[in-house]
């Protein structure tokens, strides 16, 4: 499906660059709303999205599974905004190549798109395991609206679903299956849940959270093979166990969308690599998001991906912009329980540990403290002070006296004295 909103230019005006986005989710979003704010009308913007829908919101994806949220909870902004915006939305066309010589972006197999600037806001793709019977019908991934219906059509009753993948998504997409009311059953290769976020405490209170919600939880569960006659119907893992399945979940992780900017001969790493402006190594193509590595480091989670759209927004409008990395956190809700964790989740020898857990109420704190610096933290039921944490991490500032109020929270400010008794006083 095609959609085109233009706007009105007066003829007087000067020709404005031709500005092609590809890419319509989150990260792209963000920066046409930071670039139309700073500077409205500067560029002649088209914006090309492989879904057929604008973008919208892939946090709320596992609540959309679960029957909490519709479709349209999950939208941003509807197509009036980008009309009263001049901006041109493709949609359900995917880019497929960038000419750098012509300075054009073929949409489809004959649609073509002259530009001056480019973004590159592709995201990543889902990782499927290179495993016998992986192409089987009924293995789907977790990532778009798509994945969403075609897992609520798989999911009948009385089927017996499999989610591999213990990672954030993993999680969502379990307990989405368990709140349909599948029988579902979850599988991570690794001993700990979210491995990259939580350490082994934190992690068995949030496995204890999913198996309160119905989820079956497998841990160092390596999967072997899928078999079925036409369809998936049974899973193998390593050990031989067998599990039966109707339904297979694939959440292992997901890799830079690096097709384009390879095929157009841009630089490539683990990611599309750019400098601290979001500029690839053509001064006129620019990168953001997932598909987007800075100094090594490639991103999977939307912070990153909003400070980018920041950094580029401004730099296109000519101001001062500078990208230095992201600090990485994790704040979520997962089956009901807030979970944070910034900078380093397992103890190195030369830090402290300092520790409270209460299992039973379903809450833990631990500070990592190293020369009177705070380099991690990992909360789990109750996670108030974790902005203090992030700034204290990622500033370096001594931790000085604070450590009382990062393990038990502030103490509240006492109330004011009555207007009254100051004036008699």
């Amino acid at each position: 499906m095609l959609t085109a909103q233009t706007d009105q230019v007066p003829a007087a005006e000067i020709p404005r660059e031709r500005l092609v986005v590809v890419g319509n989710g989150m990260a792209s979003l963000r920066f046409l709303e930071r670039l139309t704010e700073g500077s409205p009308g500067r560029y002649d913007v088209t914006v090309v999205g492989a879904e057929p829908v604008a973008a919208y919101n892939r946090v709320l994806l596992s609540s959309l599974l679960g029957g909490e949220v519709d479709e349209a909870a999950c939208a941003f902004r509807g197509l009036d905004w980008y009309e009263s915006h001049g901006i041109r939305l493709i949609t359900g066309a995917p880019a497929t190549q960038v000419d750098r010589e012509n300075a054009l972006v073929v949409v489809g197999e004959t649609h073509v798109l002259p530009f001056d600037k480019l973004v590159l806001a592709v995201g990543s793709v889902p990782i499927r395991l290179p495993k016998p019977g992986m192409d089987l019908p009924g293995i789907i991934t977790f990532r778009d609206l798509a994945d969403v219906s075609a897992i609520r059509k798989a999911a009948v009753q009385h089927a017996k679903a499999i989610v591999i993948g213990g990672g954030l998504l993993g999680l969502e997409a379990a307990v989405g299956l368990a709140r349909l009311g599948v029988d579902t059953t979850l599988l991570h290769v690794m001993d700990r849940l979210m491995e990259r976020q939580l350490d082994h405490s934190a992690a068995a209170l949030v496995r204890r959270a999913m198996e309160a919600r119905g989820v079956k939880v497998l841990l160092n569960a390596d999967t072997d093979r899928v078999e079925g006659d036409g369809r998936v119907e049974r899973l193998i893992l390593a050990d031989g166990t067998v599990l039966p399945a109707d339904l297979v979940v694939m959440s292992v992780g997901v890799r830079p969308n690096l097709a384009l900017a390879q095929g157009a001969g841009i630089e490539t790493g683990r990611g599309i690599k750019v400098d601290d402006r979001m500029t690839t190594s053509d001064p006129r193509i620019f990168a953001l998001g997932e598909c987007a590595e800075h100094r090594g480091m490639v991103y999977g989670l939307v912070e990153p991906a909003y400070e980018h759209a920041e950094t580029l927004s401004r730099h296109l409008s000519g101001l001062e912009a500078q990208y230095s990395g992201t600090a990485l956190s994790t704040s979520l809700k997962v089956s009901g329980l807030p979970v944070f964790s910034a900078g380093v989740v397992d103890t190195p020898d030369t830090a402290e540990a300092i520790v409270m857990s209460d299992p039973g109420a379903g809450l833990y704190r631990k500070l990592l403290v190293e020369r009177d610096r705070l380099i991690g933290a990992v909360f789990v039921g109750d996670i108030g002070e974790q902005g203090l944490c992030k700034t204290l991490i990622r500033t370096g500032a001594s931790v000085g006296d604070q450590i009382d109020d990062l393990m038990f929270g502030r103490p509240a400010a006492p109330p004011a004295e009555p207007l009254a008794k100051n004036l008699a006083a």
